[in-house]
C-alpha cells in the first residue's frame, strides 16, 4: 500500500517534468528560436539555461519592472533566455514580453541572457563586461 507522501510524489514529478520542459532551438544566437519552459540551476550555483550554457543579468535592466533594455545590436550579443509557448512563471521566475512581442525568462526580476561568446557550457565569458554592467546570474 502507498503512503500519501508517494501517492502525491508521482503527480509532483509529473508537475516538475513538465515546468522543465526543453529547449527547441537550431541557433542558439536566435533567441526567437530559442524558447525554453524554464532555466536551471548549476552545480556550481550559477544560472544555466538547459543547454548548460551560463545566464547573466544586465544591470541597466530595472529588476521587477517586466520590461529589457537590451535590443539590436546589445540583443544579438546578449541573446534573451526565451520562453517556449504555453510555459508558465514558476517560483522565481517569470516571463516578460519583449518590445517585439517575444517573450523572456526574468528571474527575481531580472531579465535573462545568454552571452554569444560563450560557445559551450561553463563558458563564462561575459562576466564583468562592459565595464562590469553584465553578470552572472545567481541565485
Amino acid at each position: 500500500m502507498f503512503s500519501k507522501l508517494a501517492v502525491l510524489a508521482i503527480p509532483l514529478s509529473a508537475v516538475l517534468l513538465t515546468a522543465c520542459g526543453s529547449m527547441h532551438h537550431k541557433d542558439h544566437k536566435d533567441h526567437k528560436e530559442a524558447a525554453t519552459s524554464t532555466p536551471v540551476r548549476s552545480a556550481d550555483g550559477v544560472l544555466v539555461g538547459p543547454d548548460g550554457r551560463t545566464l547573466y543579468t544586465f544591470t541597466k535592466d530595472t529588476a521587477g519592472s517586466g520590461a529589457s533594455t537590451c535590443y539590436q545590436q546589445c540583443a544579438t550579443n546578449w541573446p534573451p533566455l526565451g520562453v517556449a509557448p504555453g510555459a508558465k512563471p514558476i517560483g522565481d521566475f517569470s516571463i516578460i514580453t519583449r518590445t517585439d512581442t517575444t517573450q523572456q525568462w526574468a528571474y527575481k526580476g531580472w531579465p535573462l541572457y545568454y552571452f554569444a561568446k560563450d560557445s559551450q557550457a561553463g563558458d563564462k565569458r561575459g562576466d564583468g563586461m562592459g565595464g562590469g554592467v553584465w553578470k552572472l546570474a545567481t541565485p
